[in-house]
């Protein structure tokens, strides 16, 4: 069957005005802000967004990445190590082969995260063994080989100037460029999710795997193709965050976990899958960012700062998650 005759709820529709979930989350970052400026003058200045706004860049591409999985229904859970890779292969290639290592850098750690989600896809499809499981098995097995690269220490190799330039560097208007990229990397989701056949792919094996699959999806590739682009996407971040802080380093992707997929769901995707627009997962990344950054200008000590960021996601997830739960 073709994929005109896919039924009507699988076929993503954008509906920024409406949904619920969306009008929460940026309702909260209107709020954070107005308390960030009470609290700081500088909050708002435009030098200061601009700032969070890069440094949400590199959580808004890994949760390009994790968004494709959820909306299948299935989760990522080898994103922190995934992370690593990528900037440690970049790194490492770059100080192997000199000049010819700076050209490739960047496509190799791409390359090896999405052989990670590669992997991860056919575990899923094929094997049909829970993504929860399998993904965690996965980022042990990359951490292992990431600590057998270093022999347990820190990299010694640098990020290439290319890497840094992409990460810090502003040469247009003074946008800084990870901000460019993530809106690049935007589009090109929304993209995929609402204008191809792919899109209305994931949508339809999200709500229904099954009747997806009698309507002649290949589902298989669907979630083989997800879980690729997920890898590469936080390859693609780890590299740019090796960028930004001049060389990879052990563990580097761990903080992000939590937040990538805290993230998609507090932009009001269904953590069963089927239900989401990318819209909402640029809301859920700068609600997650602006949290951040408001705790530590209030130097919260670390232990504070962890019960409120859960507090904080409890209570949206609440708002609205069990109806999107329940409607599924």
């Amino acid at each position: 069957m073709s994929d005109s005759k896919l039924p009507v709820s699988t076929i993503p529709v954008l509906r920024f005005a409406f949904d619920r979930s969306l009008v929460i989350a940026f309702a909260c970052i209107i709020l954070m802000l107005l308390g960030g400026a009470l609290y700081s003058r500088e909050f708002l200045s435009p030098e200061y967004l601009l700032q969070q706004l890069q440094i949400s860049a590199f959580l808004g591409i890994i949760a390009s990445g994790a968004m494709m999985v959820i909306l299948i229904g299935h989760i990522d859970l080898s994103i922190p190590w995934t992370v690593t890779l990528g900037a440690m292969m970049a790194t490492a290639v770059a100080g192997w082969f000199g000049e010819t290592g700076n050209l490739i850098a960047i496509p190799v750690g791409v390359f090896c995260g999405a052989m990670v989600g590669l992997l991860n896809g056919l575990g899923v499809a094929y094997l049909r063994l829970p993504s929860m499981i399998f993904t965690l098995g996965m980022n042990a097995v990359v951490q292992g080989l990431m600590v057998l690269h270093t022999g347990g220490f820190a990299p010694q190799d640098h990020a290439t100037d290319a890497m840094h330039f992409l990460a810090v560097g502003r040469p247009v208007f003074g946008i800084p460029n990870a901000l460019l990229i993530w809106v690049v990397v935007g589009a090109f989701t929304i993209f995929l999710l609402t204008r191809t056949a792919f899109g209305r792919r994931v949508y339809a094996v999200g709500n229904r795997e099954a009747a997806a699959y009698l309507s002649g999806v290949n589902t298989n590739a669907v979630i083989i193709w997800c879980f690729v682009l997920s890898g590469a996407a936080a390859a693609f971040a780890g590299v740019l965050l090796a960028g930004y802080s001049t060389k990879a380093y052990q563990a580097m992707g761990d903080p992000y976990l939590l937040p990538a997929i805290a993230a998609v769901v507090l932009g009001g995707t269904n953590i069963l899958g089927g239900r989401g627009n990318y819209l909402g997962t640029i809301a859920g990344v700068i609600l997650i960012t602006l949290l951040q950054s408001i705790l530590a200008v209030m130097q919260m000590p670390e232990a504070g700062r962890q019960i409120i960021y859960g507090v904080v996601i409890l209570v949206m997830l609440l708002a609205y998650g069990r109806g999107e739960i329940d409607r599924k």
